[in-house]
């Protein structure tokens, strides 16, 4: 196994997939304090879609971060919740959120500058 993390079969590489989806760790951090239903899940996370959700859960699922618990009874009721692996991830996001916390005005300047117009020169007279 290399260690070169932009190479196809590294684990670096999966782990920087798993995290580069933005609804993954915002679905992951969600469910850092217990169970949660899937509306409970789009209403505590805002701005997410039924089907977006769904596709992320199924996607954490597949990863083994997050298990799918269906309870019997009428309405059937599921509920999604972080496995151990899932668990270990917190620590990860927390790291990012705390890095964006305090750099995410820098982040912020530097797009707003990079969207401004720069001021036109004068031609250079010889």
């Amino acid at each position: 196994m290399t260690t070169d993390a932009f190479l196809a079969d590294c684990r670096a590489r999966l782990a920087f997939d798993l995290l580069s989806n933005t609804w993954n760790a915002v679905v992951l951090w969600a469910l850092r304090d217990g169970p949660r239903r899937p509306v409970e899940l789009r209403e505590r996370i805002g701005g997410i879609s039924s089907k977006v959700l769904t596709e992320t859960l199924r996607r954490l699922q597949f990863n083994g971060l997050v298990a799918r618990h269906a309870h019997p009874g009428a309405p059937p009721r599921v509920e999604y919740q972080l496995t151990a692996l899932g668990r270990t991830l917190l620590a990860p996001i927390d790291a990012f959120g705390a890095w964006a916390f305090e750099h995410g005005d820098e982040v912020m300047a530097a797009q707003e500058a990079a969207c401004t117009p720069t001021t036109q020169r004068p031609p250079h007279t010889r």
